[in-house]
């Protein structure tokens, strides 16, 4: 979950591929770029695979992107960058229960680890990712904030902004877990603004429902409000905040 969004340096085909991605058109995104070159090819099983966390379908499209992206690997970066996809990919299945997956996703992002230098723009996406293992499969929040802090300060260097309003909601959650209001509705905060300013339309419904859960009403209904328009917008993606967004059961109660 890496990118910048459009701006002026943008090409024309980049442009166009933020833009279906962030309204969750992976799949068109993805049949823009022809997996000729090692970038175009992880680039298009990067998005492959972000489909499969956020709709929980489309897995052997991802695999199979993922094995050509592995296959036209041939430096360190590309190789290691690879398999921080691997990993991913790994995470998600075992997230989701589609397949328990743990111990491939630690090796792979442990190969990562040996592959993408300290301080290579690869790095801080790498460390958020084992910062999600460590919070949602090995329940460590404290190696969870860790790798989360470092990166954070990765993207905040490399100027990643998506990935930069991934490390706030993810602290302020673990924020939140610990009682700490306040610290969390800032840093849920900092990432639907980020998301709003890139136009991640996909990752706004969340942000808006993590933001609410800080929040007193009226201001945590109208979030929720918001975020259900959204979601409807999107053709209910991500599936898996469907439960959350379901509407207020009416009072069984009548007259």
């Amino acid at each position: 979950m890496s990118g910048d969004g459009t701006t002026a340096e943008d090409d024309p085909l980049q442009t166009a591929v933020w833009r279906l991605r962030s309204r969750a058109c992976w799949v068109d995104a993805a049949a823009l770029l022809t997996p000729a070159t090692p970038q175009a090819a992880l680039q298009r099983a990067s998005l492959l695979v972000e489909r499969c966390l956020y709709t929980e379908a489309g897995w052997e499209d991802a695999e199979d992107a993922l094995r050509t992206a592995e296959a036209l690997a041939h430096t360190d970066d590309e190789r290691g960058a690879a398999a921080c996809e691997r990993g991913y990919l790994a995470y998600a299945a075992t997230l989701f229960q589609v397949r328990d997956r743990a111990d491939e996703a630690r090796a792979a992002l442990g190969r990562a680890a040996a592959l993408i230098a300290p301080g290579a723009p690869g790095r801080p996406l790498l460390d958020f990712r084992r910062g999600l293992i460590a919070e949602n499969l090995t329940r460590s929040p404290q190696a969870a904030r860790a790798a989360y802090r470092r990166a954070h300060a990765g993207a905040t260097a490399h100027a990643d902004p998506l990935l930069l309003s991934a490390t706030w909601r993810h602290l302020a959650g673990l924020a939140l877990r610990e009682g700490e209001l306040t610290e969390a509705r800032h840093g849920f905060a900092e990432s639907l603004r980020i998301r709003e300013e890139l136009g991640y339309m996909v990752g706004t419904a969340p942000a808006l429902v993590s933001l609410a859960d800080t929040e007193t009403e009226p201001e945590a209904a109208r979030l929720r409000e918001e975020a259900r328009r959204q979601f409807r917008l999107l053709g209910g993606v991500p599936t898996w905040l469907a439960h959350r967004l379901a509407p207020p059961e009416e009072d069984a109660a009548t007259a």
